[in-house]
């Protein structure tokens, strides 16, 4: 097998677009990917501040190094989750690769800096710990880029994870969701624009780009995420891309060309109902406390279950 750009022995075989790439040609690869996609979709302006999400995995540490090598400046925020050893051996991935490439990398955490952890709140909320995950990741990295003076979020979402959202927002038709699906969503009152530079490349791809550069990321999966529904709807996809190369990108960009259009108003409509929260002062529609200070006060009081006893 050799490579498509230069034929010399390729690395890796990329089905999707027909090729085979070499060491240096396929990091050339991935960097015109993220190229195109920032090019495209106008991610950063000149002096934008940019605020990576890092969880120490390989796509948050791929794309850093991938705005590192396009001479983008960049700082990481690393979330500790407090998801024992998992969360440990994360936030010692991010910090090393932070110290690596010479960048700031921030740290917040769930149990010192906010009285909770993500296996805490599954359990008061009787809920999976996916969602206070992402609840708790979507507005700490929007409220700490605020308060600190960040213009944009880079979130380390790559192809297979944007068909997968895709999917499961389509078979359940949340026009909202589908609204905002998009590479970029630009700042507006109380949140800060967010982009996800990946979204040209697969998580096979951003594996690959972490061993060629040696980059060490956490390579187990979190512990609580058996039976994530994500999980399931890319097990799908992964059986159609195997049986036609190309499904996951005709899928998504098929969407971001001629679909996410006709749903913009549904999410436009939504933040117009947005109010200030009595919590934290972020923006909110549910009228009082917003979704995270809702968390917070019923893992900090968790409410008694009722017992019946059999006769």
């Amino acid at each position: 097998m050799k490579c498509r750009r230069c034929k010399a022995p390729a690395v890796i075989e990329i089905p999707r677009h027909n090729a085979a790439f070499c060491r240096e040609c396929f990091l050339r690869h991935c960097r015109e990917q993220v190229r195109r996609a920032i090019d495209e979709h106008r991610m950063f302006v000149p002096g934008d501040r940019v605020l990576v999400a890092v969880s120490g995995g390989k796509d948050s540490l791929a794309l850093w190094h991938l705005l590192t090598e396009l001479g983008i400046d960049a700082d990481g925020l690393y979330l500790g989750l407090g998801i024992g050893e998992y969360s440990d051996e994360s936030g010692r991935y991010a910090r090393d690769f932070a110290a690596r490439v010479g960048a700031g990398l921030h740290e917040v955490d769930l149990p010192t800096d906010y009285g909770y952890d993500v296996p805490g709140a599954a359990r008061a909320t009787r809920r999976s710990p996916c969602g206070a995950c992402g609840l708790s990741k979507r507005h700490l990295f929007n409220g700490f880029a605020l308060e600190h003076g960040y213009d944009v979020v880079a979130t380390g979402h790559n192809l297979d994870d944007e068909a997968a959202v895709l999917l499961g927002n389509v078979l359940r038709w949340e026009t909202g969701y589908l609204g905002r699906q998009h590479p970029v969503l630009p700042a507006t009152d109380g949140f800060v624009k967010k982009v996800k530079p990946l979204v040209r490349l697969g998580e096979r791809e951003m594996a690959a780009y972490c061993v060629l550069n040696g980059i060490d990321y956490q390579i187990e999966e979190c512990p609580m995420a058996d039976g994530n529904r994500h999980l399931g709807l890319k097990t799908t996809l992964n059986a159609l891309e195997e049986q036609s190369p190309g499904t996951k990108a005709a899928f998504l960009f098929g969407f971001l060309a001629r679909g996410h259009g006709r749903f913009a108003d549904a999410s436009d409509a939504e933040r117009e109902t947005l109010a200030p929260c009595s919590g934290c002062g972020g923006p909110t529609s549910t009228g009082g406390l917003c979704a995270f200070c809702s968390l917070r006060v019923r893992v900090s009081n968790p409410q008694p279950v009722a017992l019946r006893t059999g006769r």
